[in-house]
């Protein structure tokens, strides 16, 4: 077994032996994924209750893009397959500017596995580890979330600063690994091409239309508003018990509003996203809600 193989390996099986939340941190295609997976499964086949909260937004595979999504594992049959067990809505397919509705919903849905009976908690972060941005957002997410312990993984240094931040400020344990062998680089338009497959099956197929009022968004609309100009835009659906039920898309024809949703029953109330989207997963436009609502 190649060293990096076998330090995955070893990693894998030391953490699996002890109960805790782990963050598992690294660039874009560096494997945090199939690091979370082989961990959950590993976790499962030690006895425990595991679940993996997917923060990655872009490319998720629990849940939609745009959301965090929490899968809990009871037993091997749970690990395969991208079912959910509850959304937390962002709305954007990247960190920036949307880190309060990423790092809160992050620790909600760790507090939602808790409560679920998950012993061994994965967070599989986002890509974002770039400058001043990424050491916040992976600091904040740390401060809410207390993981336990944090695993690294990076190609060179990329990570020290980082690692050094959460080192320094919440004494965590960082366990610096390289990239699995196994791992590859995908390129831009196949990431691309992999969110709007993914977007597409959660909007696509049986999709209901509800009339909607204006008075059922976060954020509220202002009184005198055009909304035609919500036309197009991602939405998430919510429960009124503060749980996201899925994904829609707001379609204005005929001086109505509707809400376009695979969401068959229990909408009250819906979370305005900051991308205009095509059912078959599009992203025809990114959308500033301050400059659009008149807001700061």
């Amino acid at each position: 077994m190649e060293q990096t193989e076998q330090q995955h390996h070893d990693a894998i099986g030391a953490l699996a032996a002890q109960p805790g939340r782990v963050f598992v941190v690294g660039g874009v295609d560096s494997g945090k994924t199939t690091f979370a997976r082989r961990l959950a499964r590993a976790g499962v086949e030690a006895g425990h209750v595991a679940a993996i909260v997917d923060a990655d937004l872009a490319q998720s595979t629990i849940g939609p893009p745009g959301t965090v999504g929490l899968k809990v594992i009871r037993d091997a049959a749970d690990a395969e397959g991208d079912s959910f067990d509850a959304l937390s809505f962002v709305g954007a397919m990247s960190p920036r500017n949307h880190f309060l509705s990423l790092v809160t919903g992050t620790a909600k849905l760790v507090m939602r596995a808790i409560e679920m009976g998950a012993r061994l908690i994965v967070v599989d972060t986002s890509g974002l580890i770039d400058g001043v941005a990424g050491q916040t957002l992976k600091l904040t997410k740390a401060e809410l979330c207390r993981p336990h312990h944090v695993v690294s993984l990076a190609r060179g240094g990329e990570l020290e600063p980082i690692n050094g931040v959460l080192e320094r400020f919440l004494s965590l344990d960082v366990q610096a690994l390289g990239v699995h062998p196994e791992i590859g680089i995908r390129s831009v338009d196949d990431r691309a091409a992999y969110r709007e497959a993914r977007l597409a099956s959660f909007l696509g197929g049986q999709t209901y239309r509800w009339r909607v009022k204006p008075t059922v968004f976060m954020p509220s609309l202002p009184p005198i508003f055009a909304l035609e100009e919500l036309d197009g835009l991602l939405v998430g659906v919510d429960n009124g018990q503060g749980d996201c039920l899925g994904l829609g898309i707001l379609e204005y024809r005929e001086d109505a509003l509707r809400l376009l949703t695979p969401v068959s029953e229990g909408v009250r109330a819906l979370r305005l996203g900051s991308v205009r989207v095509t059912q078959d997963g599009k992203i025809t436009e990114r959308v500033d809600l301050r400059m659009m609502l008149g807001s700061d």
